[in-house]
């Protein structure tokens, strides 16, 4: 564990040059933290809030070294900057993923003039800061995962059927036209297979919610000693907490609230409560026009007339721009480095379009 070198009895001028940069950086993330706040409610405002208030008080510990308000401040630096304006525009899932990073790296380890419930406090906001963003990038997971993996299957696969098929030496009409196939193929089939894998995944819960000739029999359960607790035991829950909800369950047929036209549904556990299912048909769309979005990048050369290896050319850095763009974004998001995961992204791409265009030179069928 580290220990702090004794706190030096005379300041010096660098000394209170950077008790000013703690400053301003410290007023700067309480200003971030009050920003995302104004756009949550509940109990993620209030750890917002009491984040910016930790960050005042950190404040206030440089103002009373400092004997007040400096007549001249620095600007804060680049990365808070940056995540006051995103505060300001974007949702919190791409704030807190930088944060988190930005929290990781606190100069009050080695800093003499800091207090040492400072530095707990730092140690304790990167884990707080990490739970926030762990909570958006679970909500976000879902429907982030399937945009990203449609536009990418969309530029590696167009891309590398493009490449494949100029490397045999076809003319730029045969390029564009297996471009526009490729898209419309792939973007078909990547909406078809979502449409019934949603269908699929409704069709399996709807066979799993009705509890049959069981529920019109709730209101005449034993409270104490019932099976309907043995439901909730078959979806996972523990005896105790399966017999508590049953209870409930029961006691409210008992109350009148089972009447009504048709069966009473059965709460499942909390997890299926949560478990939510979007329209097959919304997911078919959006899976089209993911993986089409993606798939059109390669083929805007050919698009606009451009022929031979001027076109490759474009289209390798037009598809290498966005797999750099995604794969950074994946990082940000996962408190990744941006950079390593967007080359990651760019060498999975070309490596592919790479096959496939040695194929095509291996099949080269000499048409101009």
């Amino acid at each position: 564990m580290h220990t702090p070198d004794p706190v030096p009895a005379a300041p010096t001028a660098a000394d209170r040059k950077r008790w000013t940069r703690y400053l301003v950086e410290e007023r700067a993330e309480a200003h971030v933290y009050q920003q995302l706040a104004e756009r949550k409610n509940g109990e993620e405002r209030e750890i917002l809030l009491e984040l910016a208030a930790a960050e005042g008080r950190h404040e206030a510990h440089w103002l009373e070294l400092l004997g007040g308000e400096p007549a001249h401040l620095p600007r804060p630096g680049f990365r808070t900057r940056m995540l006051g304006w995103m505060a300001g525009r974007f949702g919190s899932i791409f704030v807190l993923a930088l944060a988190q990073n930005a929290e990781a790296r606190s100069p009050y380890d080695e800093e003499v003039y800091a207090t040492p419930a400072m530095r707990a406090d730092e140690k304790v906001h990167f884990e707080v800061v990490r739970g926030l963003a762990a909570r958006g990038r679970r909500r976000l997971s879902g429907s982030f995962r399937a945009a990203v993996f449609g536009a990418n299957d969309g530029l590696v696969s167009n891309l590398a059927l493009i490449l494949g098929i100029g490397a045999t030496g076809v003319g730029s009409g045969v390029v564009l036209f297996s471009g526009f196939a490729g898209l419309l193929a792939g973007a078909l089939s990547m909406g078809a297979g979502e449409f019934v894998s949603v269908r699929s995944q409704r069709e399996l819960l709807q066979a799993t919610e009705d509890n049959g000739p069981g529920d019109a029999a709730a209101s005449d359960l034993d409270i104490d000693e019932n099976e309907l607790a043995l439901v909730y035991r078959a979806r996972g829950m523990d005896s105790d907490e399966s017999l508590d909800r049953a209870r409930r369950v029961v006691s409210a047929a008992k109350a009148g609230m089972a009447m009504q036209t048709g069966p009473l549904r059965v709460p499942a556990s909390d997890d299926d409560e949560h478990e939510i299912v979007g329209s097959a048909w919304s997911a078919a769309i959006s899976s089209f026009l993911l993986f089409a979005s993606g798939a059109i990048v390669p083929v805007l050369p050919w698009i606009f007339g451009m022929q031979g290896n001027a076109a490759v050319l474009v289209a390798l850095l037009l598809v290498g721009i966005a797999l750099l763009s995604t794969g950074a974004t994946v990082g940000v998001l996962s408190g990744g480095p941006p950079l390593r995961r967007g080359l990651r992204q760019l060498v999975i791409g070309f490596g592919a379009a790479a096959v496939t265009y040695l194929l095509g030179l291996l099949f080269h069928v000499g048409v101009g």
